[in-house]
């Protein structure tokens, strides 16, 4: 068998892959011996590309499906994207004016046409990319929101909520995004700080020479003004309660009205009221009875009803207007400020205007409880938990959902309008119908007489039905896959979308599956630059993630972005992360391509191999408890440096060495087989995080069966372990690095055997060791000592000391310098220890285990001192 000198996930990735899709191990079926684990992904943009984002969500999925598929479970990763209305129509409504064709050119039918066309064409291009970086979906479940079996789930809860008097339609405020000219969501509205300016307007009182100063950062709504508003308790504008004011440009004479919710402390203390364009002066409207004047088009330009600057843009009136008050007198002066502004999460670019507006909108009250009260009490389970208070402080202070978009790209609504203010629900037309002629008695209604409503329901409310629509749960309910399916086990999603998506799935749940949707949630923090700043093509500083996995490979990659991915919190991430993890991938490939060089014999097998193996089998097992314990708490960045550690450190480096034959010579046949049983358990165990290296390690290591492959092979179980036989081994590592040190110290060759004498509590305990400390220190014999011993370099490991045979190699004038620095030294180090032990607040506070810790350093560091003085 042929082994490359060098590993090349490039040769190695697309095969691999391949021989798994071939195989079918990523398939999943309802098998009733098998415990299931279902992952539902969350779904990206069918307008999407993989960025890092994705890159760290979907690995830390696949390192748990496959883990998962490892122990035996029924592992079922459901892939699939979401049709993204308002992001999906923007970019075919662009690609179809590059075409010179506008959307008004087309029928509803026509433009729905070309926007699948470009589904087609390019909507699975980021689930292509997710195979690279080695996501075992079962790709035949793959999804898309707007597949027939997920809008006939939407139209079904749209009208289960209208019979229950859950959804309703009315005009009420909103946020609106003028460049999708749709309604969103409060949740799809990212308030930024920006710099502008503050304008003291002048406006005059009604019969009078008087004026009143009004401070507004939005000069261009002054057109749309109704009333002004003052606190009843103001006596500083007393002298205006009854009177009228005459709005600057447009003369109209508006009402002074007086309301509690007017700071008397803020700006002047007045307040115009715009009841169109601002959230709480529509409330404001409807308490006094406003008029309501909305002077902007749904692209945001000032409408004919304004009188003035009618075509521009809010941008353009606001600049003309304040030229026009200050030119005539209205301009009181002008102040610089920052404050927050309301953009659209859809256009980043876009500043969100308040509308009023006809919608539907869902009544989240009748639905929060089950959903609230399961996740306090922890029958679905938070990781972190942390993020338990958010939820609830969300889903306490909840506002309705407005749930209707003026798009086309989407699930049409499927209501149906009749008469003056008749309204029909039904999945077809001819089902409306029914419902109308019922409820109106009228039963001469026909089919002509309903008009269907344009919008479609907001992406978030298809999304939210995903964990029962995407197994038929809907239109199947207690169908095979749905009750063995459902409720999955884990949600991987980044904590931004808590309301979004993992509040509302949990709400569906609920209401439709009769149950929780996922026992749990682990959130991943957000991927951001070394500057704490998020990834963003604007800023430049996110990396081409295909780039990423040409350069380090998948493994590389998944190991950067998961050594410093702890569970919520924020990864800054570090190109020399994936280096790192490249890195590693080498280094595991070295050390296989030595194992497999080694010429073997049928010899004894030598002490020190011996030792390792007991060693060894006792360290992996130690680790797999830890990795079922990090696993179970979703800390999988801890897991991966466990392993790291292991492989790294434990297997490369000291496990190597003490079984290593001397150059040229042969090992012993029982010494390589217990390498090869170690290496391939270290690939099981290696494998969720690396599938690539540790499945090609795994085929090379010896001849396998047609479907032996690692991928389906079972995740070790862990075995009781001697743990003083670690640290006993663990004490002799360390005494072979001190024996490595006084070499470096005293300038003595590696090739030059020393000897080694030990004052020892228990002598006889150590024996067993000394074959690893001879091995791989260089150590010709150790001996056992009552008394210090001069000309020597000592340690101290534990209560043992240890000394280092110079002879020649010793000089009292050479090494004094050396020795009384490192005096200096420790006794600095000791005098910081004690600073600790000293400290009240340290001592009561401290874990025991930490303050042991600190007192056993604070031990060793004054032995060695002792020593030293000793030596001098």
């Amino acid at each position: 068998m042929s082994i490359s000198a060098k590993y090349d996930p490039s040769e190695v990735e697309g095969k691999r892959y391949q021989e798994w899709l071939e195989k079918g191990f990523f398939s999943s079926k309802p098998n009733p011996d098998k415990e299931p684990y279902t992952i539902l992904i969350p779904p990206p943009n069918v307008t999407g590309v993989l960025h890092m984002g994705h890159m760290l969500n979907n690995t830390i999925q696949d390192v748990l499906i496959r883990k998962a598929r490892m122990e035996g479970k029924e592992a079922c990763w459901v892939p699939g994207t979401d049709h993204a209305s308002i992001a999906t129509e923007a970019k075919v409504v662009n690609l179809l004016r590059e075409k010179g064709i506008t959307k008004a050119d087309l029928t509803r039918e026509e433009f729905l046409e070309h926007a699948f066309e470009w589904k087609e064409k390019y909507g699975g291009i980021i689930l292509n990319q997710l195979q690279r970086l080695g996501a075992s979906c079962d790709w035949d479940r793959t999804f898309f929101t707007m597949d027939e079996k997920n809008s006939k789930a939407v139209v079904d809860v749209f009208i289960s909520y209208f019979k229950k008097g859950y959804v309703y339609r009315d005009y009420k405020m909103v946020n609106w995004d003028p460049k999708a000219q749709t309604t969103i969501s409060n949740e799809e509205v990212i308030y930024k700080d920006v710099d502008a300016a503050l304008y003291y307007v002048e406006y005059a009182i009604e019969g009078s020479d008087k004026k009143v100063t009004i401070a507004t950062t939005r000069p261009e709504t002054i057109l749309g003004d109704t009333a002004i508003c003052i606190n009843p308790e103001d006596e500083r504008y007393a002298h205006l309660r009854g009177k009228r004011a005459i709005v600057p440009l447009v003369n109209r004479s508006i009402p002074i009205i007086e309301d509690e919710y007017v700071d008397i402390e803020f700006g002047t203390g007045c307040l115009k009221v715009t009841p169109a364009h601002d959230t709480n002066d529509y409330d404001l409207g409807q308490k006094h009875n406003l008029e309501t004047i909305d002077i902007l088009n749904d692209d945001g330009t000032i409408a004919d009803q304004a009188g003035f600057f009618v075509g521009q843009s809010r941008e353009e009136a606001r600049k003309n207007m304040s030229i026009w008050l200050k030119d005539n007198g209205y301009m009181a002066k002008t102040e610089s400020m920052r404050h927050k502004v309301g953009f659209s999460e859809r256009n980043p670019d876009t500043v969100i205007e308040p509308k009023l507006s006809l919608q539907w909108f869902v009544d989240m009250q009748k639905l929060v409880g089950p959903a609230l009260d399961n996740v306090l009490n922890d029958n679905i389970q938070f990781f972190p938990d942390k993020f338990k208070n958010t939820y609830k402080h969300w889903l306490e202070n909840i506002k309705d959902w407005p749930i209707s978009r003026q798009l086309w790209w989407g699930q049409q609504i499927p209501a149906y309008y009749y008469g003056e203010d008749g309204v029909a629900v039904g999945k077809t037309k001819e089902e409306a119908l029914e419902m109308a002629i019922k409820d109106s008695g009228n039963t001469s209604l026909t089919l002509d007489d309903l008009k269907q409503d344009e919008d479609v329901v907001d992406t978030w409310f298809s999304s939210a039905l995903l964990p029962i629509s995407v197994f038929d749960g809907f239109e199947n309910p207690n169908n095979e896959e749905f009750n063995y399916y459902y409720p999955t086990q884990v949600l991987v999603t980044g904590w931004d979308i808590i309301f979004f998506w993992v509040a509302r799935m949990i709400i569906s749940g609920y209401e439709f599956g009769d149950d929780k949707p996922f026992e749990k949630v682990y959130f991943t923090g957000m991927v951001r630059d070394l500057k704490r700043r998020k990834m963003s093509k604007s800023l430049g500083n996110s990396p081409d993630a295909l780039g990423l996995l040409d350069q380090y490979g998948a493994d590389g990659v998944r190991v950067g972005m998961l050594l410093s991915s702890a569970a919520g919190n924020d990864l800054l991430f570090d190109e020399k992360l994936c280096e790192q993890g490249r890195n590693f991938s080498n280094k595991i490939w070295n050390a296989f391509r030595l194992i497999k060089s080694w010429e073997i014999k049928d010899q004894p097998q030598e002490a020190s191999a011996a030792i390792a193996n007991e060693w060894f089998g006792n360290r992996i097992d130690q680790v797999l408890v830890e990795l079922d314990d990090l696993f179970g708490k979703f800390r999988l960045s801890e897991a991966l440096m466990s392993t790291y550690k292991l492989v790294w450190d434990d297997f490369c480096s000291w496990y190597l060495e003490m079984i290593k034959p001397a150059y040229g010579e042969p090992v012993d046949q029982k010494t390589y087989d217990q390498a090869i049983a170690y290496i391939e358990k270290l690939m099981r165990i290696i494998h969720p995080f690396m599938p690539f290296l540790s499945e090609e390690i795994w085929q090379n290591l010896k001849e396998r069966e047609e479907n032996d492959y690692l991928i389906v092979a079972e995740w070790p179980t862990a075995n009781a372990f001697d743990e003083a036989m670690i640290k006993a081994t663990t004490d002799s590592f360390e005494a072979v690095s001190n024996v490595r040190n006084a070499r470096n110290s005293y300038g003595i060759s590696p090739k030059e055997a020393l000897e080694l004498k030990i004052k020892a509590v228990d002598y006889s305990a150590l024996e067993k060791f000394f074959p690893v400390i001879e091995k791989l220190g260089n150590v010709s014999t150790i001996s056992e000592t009552k008394d210090k011993v001069d000309n020597s370099e000592g340690f101290i490991i534990d209560r043992d000391e240890y000394f280092v045979l110079l002879g020649e190699h010793a000089s009292a004038d050479d090494q004094k310098e050396e020795v009384e620095a490192e005096i200096k030294r420790l006794k600095g180090f000791l005098i910081g220890i004690d600073k600790k032990l000293s400290n009240e607040k340290f001592v009561n506070n401290a874990p025991e285990k930490v303050i042991a810790m600190e007192k056993k350093k604070k031990e060793d560091t004054e032995a060695k001192i002792a020593i030293l003085e000793a030596k001098l």
